[in-house]
């Protein structure tokens, strides 16, 4: 069960993310109070916010029946399949020193998962 809770916080924190990515594309975002603003008020930024206010719900009961030192390094797939998400929805690059990076951060959740 507790994998089942990861794997959706995992999926909220991606999905807000990408909803924020999708937002700075919507918009130009300008380091001033007007641009703040409308940033903030931005759909996109929202509903991204909206859907980190449920990842962190998730998160703190999970936090409150597992130990930090495991799943919180499970966390870290996130940045495995946000890069993957980046390549695929947004056409980033992908280096083969990231794709290593990102090799040795699913083995290590890997081997963290097993104990």
């Amino acid at each position: 069960m507790m994998y089942l809770l990861i794997s959706i916080n995992i999926v909220l924190l991606l999905l807000g993310q990408v909803i924020w990515k999708l937002g700075t594309k919507t918009i130009n975002f300008e380091m001033n109070l007007k641009g703040i603003f409308n940033f903030i008020l931005n759909p996109y930024v929202l509903g991204g916010g909206i859907i980190y206010v449920i990842a962190s719900i998730v998160w703190i009961y999970i936090l409150s029946k597992e130990d930090l030192s495991k799943v919180y390094p499970l966390q870290s797939l996130c940045y495995v399949f946000g890069a993957i998400i980046g390549v695929f929805i947004f056409n980033e690059n992908m280096s083969a020193i990231r794709i290593l990076g990102l090799f040795l951060i699913f083995c290590g959740a890997f081997i963290i998962s097993l104990s």
